[in-house]
């Protein structure tokens, strides 16, 4: 999540998921995402984490990240 969290902001999450069939990734990302914006009832923005290739953001989101749920 961001630092700081205001009344309008987003909620960023850094997300991983298991290999999936064909297609089944779309379906688990815009899944995921669009349940945890219901939950919370704010803007949602998933992060997945193969995707960062900047060296300095993936440095600054491991310092920063908090684990929510690991299975």
């Amino acid at each position: 999540m961001k630092g700081e969290m205001h009344e309008g902001s987003d909620l960023d999450f850094l997300v991983e998921f298991e290999p999936l069939p064909e297609g089944g990734y779309a379906d688990a990302y815009f899944g995921l995402q669009e349940a945890l914006q219901v939950l919370f009832r704010k803007s949602v923005d998933l992060v997945v984490t193969s995707a960062i290739r900047n060296p300095y953001f993936r440095q600054s989101v491991e310092a920063s990240r908090i684990p929510l749920y690991a299975a």
